[in-house]
């Protein structure tokens, strides 16, 4: 086993939870976009993670967060009555996203929690590790 592995497994989950941050800030900024049809309305993003196991030993724990990809939101758009609107269709309906942004700042405070615990899994094990090489001195 590597000495270096915690590195390998912060790191993997560093960029899993920097991916979810981006997914998170660009559903916030489109919470207001506005459309006329509901294939052109913004939808929310979400990331789909899994862990990576060794393939070499499968008795062994999972060694990192693996990004499957990025899926939209299957919840229904917000229609909105508002014939006045530049960009109703025929129906004086407009479309909203379905970005909640009560879920979304939940989402980004969890995020955001899970990467500075990854920062101080990596600096404690840095700490670790500088202590043991001094151990010899």
């Amino acid at each position: 086993m590597s000495m270096f592995k915690i590195f390998d497994t912060a790191s993997s989950a560093m960029s899993a939870q920097s991916l979810r941050l981006n997914l998170i800030s660009s559903n916030m900024a489109n919470v207001d976009s506005i459309s006329s049809s509901v294939d052109e309305t913004y939808r929310a993003r979400q990331p789909v993670f899994s862990a990576m196991l060794n393939e070499l030993n499968p008795d062994d724990p999972a060694v990192g967060v693996r990004t499957l990809g990025v899926v939209e939101s299957q919840t229904p758009l917000v229609m909105e009555y508002a014939p006045e609107h530049s960009m109703a269709n025929e129906d004086g309906y407009i479309y909203r996203p379905n970005v909640n942004l009560v879920e979304e700042m939940a989402n980004m405070i969890s995020a955001s929690r899970s990467y500075q615990s990854n920062v101080e899994v990596v600096n404690t094990a840095k700490q670790l590790m500088t202590a043991t090489l001094q151990l010899g001195q």
